[in-house]
């Protein structure tokens, strides 16, 4: 047997106390209060100090770049290049107009200066694109002490300095530790606690024991990303039957949503650890979950939803209809697959609050992992969520119109950018459908013009 010195047994000591005090603050500040949904409101005065600390660097480095002569870098949030909401034909007639006095109707089919508008909406385009732009990270207009938000980001003072080097020890050395072991616990309990009531008898009873453990779950793991989210309106939560419909802007958009109700999953079956999450959970709550095969197949995926949601006793499906991540100024087109079931639709809108975090998830640039120690190493994840009221289609509507109604519901809720743009450009080129969109337009105005003159 090995002995022990004094010294040793001190260190050992005072680390099996270190570990014991760690585990019950753990216990008591943030699993128990985890458990029972409540909350000391320690993590929002813990954002309104950091909101003070954020409005001090800022002005800080506001006054040392005036000192220094050095001009600051304004990011342009609503774009460089003021648009006006006209239509082609509008906008064609006005440039007539400006190169003659003759009117619209007596001009010829094609005018040479037809041209000009094209030529500027390409040029507009190349300029101010508002689709790229909605697939990087928001650029801050002050600094939050992260130098990857804020072109800014260089030596000013030493104090400054300081602060920000303070701001890494504590981010990395402090609050990253803490919130992986949080999501240790969040995980772990969410697999041992779904298939142990798995193996109970289906009956009220599971259904309680499965609910209240996946809401516990999932309130550890928001406490692991130190997440300060506020409900508005949360007599509009999505109820059984229904589909509850969100604008996308990160993977924690299922987590926010999931730790204030109870949702039926939808998604593709994966390997490694997430499967073995999706295996457990489906154990002990009906989710939908799809073969990699059967994923491009709409009709079975519409089949399998449709069957989900005529069952009135079945948890509300969870969906993001954008199928890929925007960064939260905006909301993309909506696929309609979801809104051609005929459930009623239960529309949230969701928006982060970037000074203390980007949640975006830029997939094309970062993998899983990155972005999530990103998320780790924030300083929080602040947002708000409003649950809009239901919403059916109409009869005279058809399923595009009615995405379409939701999505502009959303981004008027949220304060989102409305566009019609489908997310899917992050990856592919603009399909010629839209290219042909605005020659049918164009066409139709000269062929509708001519034909208005023949029968004149």
């Amino acid at each position: 047997m090995f002995l022990l010195l004094p010294f040793d047994s001190l260190i050992v000591n005072l680390l099996g106390i270190s570990l014991t005090v760690l585990f019950t603050l753990l216990l008591v500040f943030i699993i128990v209060p985890a458990i029972f949904g409540v909350s000391f409101g320690i993590r929002k005065l813990y954002m309104k100090t950091l909101l003070k600390i954020f409005a001090w660097a800022t002005l800080r480095m506001e006054r040392g770049a005036k000192e220094k002569n050095h001009q600051l870098y304004k990011p342009y949030t609503n774009g460089i290049i003021a648009k006006d909401p006209t239509s082609l034909e509008e906008e064609i007639k006005e440039i007539r107009r400006s190169g003659s006095s003759k009117a619209l109707d007596n001009t010829p089919e094609f005018e040479l200066s037809d041209i000009f508008y094209f030529c500027r909406k390409g040029m507009e385009t190349i300029m101010d694109d508002e689709v790229t732009k909605r697939f990087s990270a928001e650029e801050l207009e002050s600094w939050n002490l992260l130098s990857r938000t804020n072109y800014n980001f260089q030596y000013i003072s030493l104090r400054l300095t300081v602060l920000w080097g303070l701001g890494v020890l504590i981010r990395y050395c402090f609050l990253l530790p803490l919130r992986i072991a949080l999501a240790f616990t969040g995980i772990s309990l969410l697999v041992v606690g779904t298939t142990v009531v798995g193996y109970l008898p289906n009956g009220r009873f599971k259904e309680f024991m499965s609910k209240h453990v996946h809401l516990m779950c999932y309130r550890i793991c928001v406490r692991a990303l130190t997440a300060i989210i506020t409900y508005h309106d949360r007599e509009n939560r999505p109820r059984n039957g229904g589909i509850c419909v969100a604008n996308h802007t990160s993977p924690i958009d299922v987590i926010i949503l999931a730790s204030d109700g109870y949702y039926a999953m939808v998604g593709q079956v994966h390997g490694g650890l997430m499967g073995v999450i999706q295996r457990a959970m489906v154990k002990a709550c009906p989710h939908v979950w799809f073969e990699r095969s059967e994923v491009k197949d709409r009709h079975l995926v519409a089949k399998r939803l449709t069957e989900h949601v005529q069952d009135k006793s079945k948890l509300p499906i969870l969906i993001f209809p954008e199928g890929t991540c925007i960064n939260n100024t905006s909301v993309m087109m909506f696929k309609k697959g979801s809104f051609e079931i005929g459930a009623t639709v239960y529309p949230v809108a969701i928006k982060y609050d970037p000074q203390f975090g980007d949640a975006f998830w830029n997939s094309s640039k970062y993998g899983m992992v990155t972005y999530l120690l990103q998320m780790m190493t924030s300083w929080a994840i602040v947002c708000s969520v409003w649950y809009l009221p239901p919403m059916t289609r109409e009869a005279d509507e058809d399923a595009v119109q009615f995405a379409n109604r939701v999505k502009s519901a959303i981004a008027r809720q949220g304060g989102l950018v409305d566009l019609l743009w489908d997310g899917g450009l992050k990856r592919e080129k603009v399909k010629d459908t839209f290219k042909e969109e605005q020659q049918k337009l164009y066409s139709k105005m000269i062929v509708g013009n001519h034909e208005d003159r023949s029968r004149s």
